[in-house]
């Protein structure tokens, strides 16, 4: 059990069991972007395979002393539910009301609706930070994993991943509020700098780069993609039918798993995997 009180002094819960700040930051985030990525979460083979590979590198690589893992800026509560769920003991930090609530409504025990900076959380009080999709919303990415570290115990654990490769750059990255794309090499360096030793790195969805390049990349780039401040294909982008396609994509994201499992790196794909741990 996590006691919110022994991290923060800023905290104060309300009737329907989220903890609040009193002061609210702005985000790189659209705004509708909980409620998009809900309708699609549950139904998504990305976001269940994502959440497959962060287990499966959690498992190998746990937190130290068995502590718990607070998901940062982790949306809707899906990963942190999937962790959760999986034995780990689990703490959603999400500035957006949205999110916070559903992720609440979701049935995770702890969610905190604050960013790292408004919930005044106690220097080197975190066993291990989960930032899962966040840092590419960050401006000033170096300086947010500098804060990061300066939360984590002696030598508490960083679980990262991000979109893979500044070169499949699209009005899709635009509408979802990134800064940027990170080479692994990129993200690598990146994390070093502020701190940490990198424990396990890797890409995955490796079958990703090609279909992102040809259909959102290249038109982009060819000014052929719309204007839009949401992306009305979410759904259609995430779900896979029934038959040949979905059973052959089953192999290889179960594949991926399994290489996870094993600690063994995968050299190219859609996103970055890190896990790594503070210096």
């Amino acid at each position: 059990m996590v006691d919110i009180t022994s991290i923060s002094n800023s905290l104060s819960i309300a009737e329907n069991g989220i903890w609040y700040s009193q002061e609210s930051e702005s985000i790189s985030y659209p705004a509708e972007g909980n409620d998009t990525c809900f309708s699609v979460e549950d139904n998504s083979f990305w976001f269940r395979h994502r959440n497959a590979c962060i287990q499966a590198v959690v498992a190998a690589f746990p937190p130290p002393d068995g502590g718990a893992i607070f998901d940062v800026g982790g949306g809707n509560g899906y990963v942190a539910l999937g962790l959760e769920q999986a034995g780990s003991d689990v703490v959603l930090i999400e500035p957006g009301q949205t999110g916070a609530v559903n992720a609440k409504q979701r049935g995770l025990k702890n969610v905190i609706c604050a960013s790292t900076a408004t919930a005044g959380l106690h220097q080197e009080s975190l066993a291990a930070v989960g930032l899962f999709d966040v840092i590419e919303h960050i401006e000033d990415d170096r300086g947010f994993l500098d804060s990061i570290a300066h939360l984590l115990q002696g030598a508490g654990r960083l679980y990262a991943t991000v979109p893979a490769y500044s070169l499949l750059w699209s009005r899709e990255d635009i509408m979802a509020g990134h800064h940027r794309r990170y080479a692994l090499g990129q993200i690598t360096e990146l994390i070093s700098a502020a701190g940490f030793s990198i424990d396990f790195s890797t890409y995955i969805f490796r079958f990703l780069p090609v279909p992102t390049l040809l259909m959102r990349t290249i038109p982009y780039r060819l000014g052929l993609s719309r204007e839009q401040t949401t992306n009305p294909n979410a759904p259609r982008d995430h779900v896979v039918g029934q038959g040949v396609v979905s059973r052959m994509l089953d192999y290889f994201l179960q594949a991926e798993v399994r290489c996870l499992e094993q600690k063994k790196p995968m050299p190219f794909g859609g996103s970055c995997l890190l896990v790594a741990s503070r210096r």
